[in-house]
């Protein structure tokens, strides 16, 4: 729904979403009249004190203006709850209504500084229990308007035109704007869009230094931001409504489907004895990609013994021998490090904490166990490995021997050079290799440090034929789809359940944005509805819901064609708006350019129900999969979950050892099954 439209400007709130604020200020109303009543019929109007008259009159003004506060705010409620998203029509009054609503302020305001008054001069003598009352009362005045002005800030949106624009209404066609004068008008939108993306990310990283690199990053981050969300006239809550509905049909398509076939393989055919020797690699490697994170991954892992191990190492200072590690004041990081991966001092070439933008911590280590040198990633653990990871637009990367279109993830391309001239030029893999010799060259990392392993992998697979890389929780926009299968040689990326981050990319979310639009102008159900049945979903289960659309009394050549609900949520022509009357790939839609997961792709899923309880046994099951089977993106309350790096450690190991199950999966190791 288009915000809100009051005072000359377009708000970041829509007439539909103050059900839920209204209704709790509302019950907040009526106890506070309910007790103002009450403490005035007891007294019956009349007050043995200093400043009764003040009292007397502070209580009459505060029952009259709570009332009608009251009435006004069952309008308000009564009116948002009406219409749907994209039909605003029941709640034209909103505005009326809000402006009603300000005006209240008014002598609340006056009523609140009368109180004060009263306190502060006039309650000598008065029963303590009164002006207990009456200082509740004031406190509570002026912590509602305080989160009333507070609330405006929250809402306002800087974007927000001075006056409701009637080209909203137009025929998408008209608001294509290909006169002089619309093009002018829009690209002077687009430039502020532009301004305002950039000045919020200043504001949220007002910590880091505001060097060449980070106003560049901050730039580009800013224009890849304006241009997503300029396209669309939504509101947080009607995201939040369509990502509601989204994942109830998802869902509800699942459960649809006939339950996979498992065909049977004997023990020793190839296919299982090249899943279980990959699962056997990637459990192994896994521990090196967590153990890059450092004490915040150990801590967090071990919460009762790690603090016990660490204390010593953090607390005394550097010894001379440590001058392997990179940065000042890491002997934390180094010593979990070591309790970690169980390696040896002398096993550790170098390491480094070093962290910038585009510049992230790695180590190089022997790998005695494997005979392999070891170069692990770190992913991402700072704001700045945020902004790396964010710098998202394409850069070319130019590998010989490949055909077709080359590049890559702007930020972690740019981490892998930072990487391999590390490497390279500073001789540490010459070092390494000269202690052994005989050693392969393996590479790995978890998110950030997954996408910037197999980048890195890439820029040393013509010095080191042989070199392996295990790539975990990659991000799906990574590399070109020549890149991408040039890297299916040495690359095995691991991706468990419904991770969010491997279906990440422009496209992917374009195709989001699209699916959300669809969704939600098709649903006919309020939006309050729509947000508490999605939360019941969420927290407690149950069937997904069938949310009737305004689709079911259309003809099936109609349903190709975008809806008038779809069309309102538009500001311009869009390539998302483009694909709504198909469900192709977004990979064959978008304007960006498609980027894909690296390598192999080996899914690990939980066989069984998708809800389960805390004390019910996991099955995991893990199968190679395709990199197209991760170009949209799956809506579930573990999207987020199943990219932590120890959720990926205790799956891997779980499908590669014998431990009895535990009661809870987030506790422990599993004993799982490998299905192919």
């Amino acid at each position: 729904m288009p915000g809100l439209v009051v005072f000359g400007r377009r708000w970041g709130i829509a007439s539909d979403d103050l059900v839920f604020p209204g209704s709790f200020e509302l019950m907040l109303r009526l106890l506070w009249w309910l007790g103002t009543m009450i403490l005035f019929t007891y007294h019956k109007g009349s007050f043995d004190c200093n400043g009764r008259g003040v009292l007397h009159s502070y209580l009459v003004g505060l029952l009259v203006v709570l009332a009608l506060i009251i009435l006004s705010l069952c309008a308000i409620v009564y009116v948002s709850a009406q219409g749907t998203i994209t039909n605003p029509g029941p709640r034209r009054s909103m505005p009326s209504l809000v402006y009603l609503r300000v005006l209240l302020y008014i002598p609340e305001l006056v009523w609140a500084c009368l109180g004060a008054v009263w306190v502060s001069d006039d309650s000598r003598g008065c029963d303590p229990a009164t002006v207990g009352a009456v200082i509740s009362a004031v406190v509570a005045s002026w912590i509602l308007l305080l989160s009333t002005a507070l609330g405006v800030v929250f809402v306002f949106d800087p974007l927000g035109r001075p006056r409701s624009q009637p080209a909203a209404l137009e025929p998408l066609g008209v608001r294509d704007m290909e006169s002089s004068e619309g093009s002018q008008f829009l690209s002077t939108a687009r430039s502020l869009a532009v301004k305002v993306w950039e000045s919020r990310l200043r504001l949220l990283c007002c910590c880091l230094p505001q060097d060449e690199s980070h106003r560049a990053a901050f730039s580009s981050m800013a224009q890849l931001f304006s241009d997503f969300f300029s396209d669309t006239d939504l509101v947080p809550s009607d995201i939040a409504a369509g990502l509601a509905l989204l994942h109830q049909e998802q869902d509800k398509t699942e459960q649809s489907r006939d339950p996979d076939t498992v065909e049977p393989h004997s023990p020793s055919s190839p296919a299982d004895q090249d899943m279980e020797a990959e699962l056997e690699k990637a459990a192994h490697c896994m521990r090196f990609a967590a153990a890059a994170y450092g004490w915040p991954l150990y801590v967090y892992s071990n919460p009762f013994t790690a603090p016990c191990k660490l204390s010593g190492d953090c607390c005394r200072s550097r010894a001379a021998e440590h001058d392997v590690v990179g940065g000042d004041h890491l002997d934390c990081h180094f010593s979990s490090i070591l309790h970690s991966t169980g390696l040896q001092y002398r096993d550790f070439i170098y390491v480094s904490f070093h962290n910038q933008i585009f510049e992230i911590p790695f180590f190089v280590a022997l790998d005695h166990q494997r005979e392999a040198v070891l170069v692990a990633v770190r992913g991402t653990l700072s704001l700045k490995d945020v902004l790396t990871d964010l710098s998202a637009e394409c850069e070319n990367l130019s590998v010989e021997g490949v055909c077709g279109a080359c590049y890559a993830h702007k930020g972690m391309s740019q981490a892998a050079g930072y990487i391999y001239k590390k490497l390279v030029n500073d001789g540490i893999l010459n070092q390494a290799f000269s202690i052994a010799p005989e050693y392969k060259l393996v590479i790995t990392g978890h998110s950030l440090g997954a996408g910037t392993a197999a980048l890195l992998a890439i820029l040393l697979r013509k010095s080191f034929p042989t070199l392996q890389c295990y790539s975990f929780s990659p991000p799906g926009g990574l590399l070109s789809k020549a890149l991408a299968d040039y890297s299916k040689d040495f690359v095995v990326s691991v991706v468990l359940g419904k991770d969010l981050v491997p279906r990440l990319s422009i496209p992917n979310m374009e195709d989001l944005k699209k699916k959300i639009l669809k969704i939600v102008s098709n649903c006919n159900k309020p939006k309050y509805r729509i947000l508490l049945q999605g939360c019941w979903y969420e927290l407690f289960g149950g069937d997904p819901d069938d949310f009737p659309t305004e689709m079911d009394n259309r003809r099936e050549e109609q349903l190709s064609q975008p809806l008038l609900g779809e069309e309102s949520l538009m500001i311009r022509h869009s390539s998302s708006y483009q694909s709504f009357g198909s469900d192709d790939s977004p990979a064959h839609t978008a304007t960006h350019l498609p980027l894909f997961l690296p390598g192999r792709i080996l899914h690990i899923t939980e066989d069984g129900p998708s809800r389960r309880s805390c004390f019910s046994q996991v099955r995991y099951r893990a199968e190679w999969s395709s990199e197209m089977a991760f170009r949209s993106v799956l809506i579930s309350p573990r999207m987020l979950a199943d990219h932590m790096p120890d959720a990926v450690l205790r799956a891997l190991n779980s499908l590669t050892s014998d431990r009895p199950f535990s009661l809870c999966p987030s506790a422990s190791n599993n004993s799982q099954h490998n299905v192919i």
